[in-house]
């Protein structure tokens, strides 16, 4: 018997295609749109939305039989804050220049969308394993569009991956610049997150047509 059962395994697999935080639920759409203009920031915030959930749907878990229904809201905001305030600390003392640049992104962590919703939806109704796995789940359906959105961002609006050039050098003209090939910097602007986010979603509901509302 493997390690997983089929609803474990669904826990892990569902959010990654069929219900999709992003894509489907629409959730944690304004960090898709604001952090996923270089590559390393889209992996670091998926990292430690990743951190986040797994943590915070266990600890969620663990407490659901002690926490008022009155006050749980407020219970779950000082776990996420606790664990977005450790994750806070790692980014400033291992990479200070990053912090700097995901800066209030990071805090806005806490009010997150994706989080709030499986700590409310599922953390509080489930035990620690399977809450785990929906945390788990869910911020890897984030984080795959995270990434895939901040390498299209990159590579198409400045030429790079991870801060290393891979078309070429604008400046000397080596690479598609030699035959006239430039950067679209519009791709560095927010409004084409959105865009490229939607084209994702096309593809998904093409690919999936019970996805398509009647």
């Amino acid at each position: 018997m493997g390690l997983l059962s089929k609803k474990d395994a669904a826990l892990i697999k569902d959010p990654l295609t069929d219900n999709n935080p992003i894509t489907i639920q629409v959730l944690g759409i304004c960090s898709a749109l604001a952090i996923t203009a270089e590559l390393e920031a889209s992996i670091v915030m998926s990292i430690s939305v990743l951190f986040v959930m797994g943590v915070g749907n266990v600890v969620i878990s663990l407490m659901r039989n002690i926490i008022p229904s009155k006050i749980r809201i407020i219970a779950q905001l000082i776990v996420v804050a606790t664990l977005v305030i450790i994750v806070d600390l790692v980014l400033k003392a291992f990479a200070y220049e990053l912090s700097k640049t995901l800066s209030v992104f990071v805090g806005l962590i806490i009010t997150n969308c994706i989080i709030m919703g499986r700590f409310e939806a599922f953390a509080l109704g489930n035990g620690p394993w399977r809450s785990f796995l929906d945390g788990i789940g869910n911020a890897l359906g984030y984080a795959v569009i995270l990434i895939i959105v901040g390498f299209f961002r990159e590579l198409l609006g400045s030429g790079t991956l991870l801060g290393i050039p891979v078309l070429g050098d604008p400046i000397e003209k080596t690479g598609l610049y030699s035959i006239g090939y430039e950067n679209n910097g519009f791709m560095l602007l927010s409004p084409m997150a959105l865009i490229v986010v939607g084209i994702i979603i096309w593809i998904q509901r093409t690919r999936n047509k019970d996805l398509v509302e009647d």
